[in-house]
């Protein structure tokens, strides 16, 4: 992978868990953050394996996922640029407990466990935000739960490729939006069969509300996307 420099203290700054943060504070965690690139397809730890820090995504896409004993692969997460990963079962002091995979060249950020509580000790504002963090995780994967629970497979691919549009935006322009991931592993993580996933596509596109052309997706509508009842 190519060498890409970085201030990890310019980019802590501006990471959700640590804004509120003193530059002094930010300084001593820096110092103690790892920086690591890691190639497309790396393993970067497997169910049952000791975890004794986390992790943030300078770059880079994370796959997070579940693997029984016969293989199988259940998708719990995908993760991009500014997010992370790790701190719940680090704050358990528990194994992990799903397997991380890269799914591009990655640059992560690893924050050891120790370097995280000593924060805590010497910060009040440093506890808040990691609170905070997993709070918004926890409500993500309520959301998944209603998701999977009460909304039909159409539903849910719709509300996926409508993810990071807000719903007050123009919904007379065009969206045009590039999909992260295989169409297995997006399959895999909304719960559906990617059989299941790629005839949703199909019919969509049939409907003429989408136009696919691999991983690109053009939305020539987006309020008739969101307000469509097959």
């Amino acid at each position: 992978m190519a060498s890409t420099p970085i201030r990890i203290q310019t980019f802590l700054s501006n990471v959700p868990l640590f804004r509120e943060l003193a530059e002094g504070e930010i300084d001593r965690i820096a110092a103690q953050t790892k920086a690591l690139r890691v190639d497309r397809g790396a393993l970067l730890f497997q169910r049952g394996d000791a975890c004794e820090g986390f992790y943030v995504i300078v770059y880079g896409q994370i796959k997070l996922a579940f693997i029984s004993s016969t293989g199988d692969e259940k998708v719990v997460d995908l993760l991009g640029a500014g997010q992370s990963f790790g701190e719940a079962v680090m704050f358990m002091e528990k194994p992990h407990v799903v397997t991380g995979q890269t799914l591009a060249d990655t640059l992560l950020l690893y924050i050891p466990k120790q370097t995280v509580f000593e924060g805590i000790e010497r910060d009040a504002r440093f506890a808040r935000r990691m609170i905070a963090g997993l709070s918004r995780r926890l409500h993500f994967l309520i959301g998944d739960i209603e998701g999977y629970s009460m909304r039909s497979g159409m539903q849910r691919v719709i509300g996926y490729l409508l993810r990071d549009e807000p719903e007050h935006a123009d919904s007379e322009a065009p969206l045009e939006i590039n999909l992260p991931a295989t169409k297995g592993v997006i399959a895999s993580r909304l719960n559906l069969t990617q059989e299941h996933f790629s005839r949703i596509l199909h019919d969509l596109a049939a409907a003429g509300l989408i136009v696919v052309s691999g991983r690109r997706i053009s939305i020539p509508n987006v309020q008739r996307l969101r307000t469509f009842e097959p």
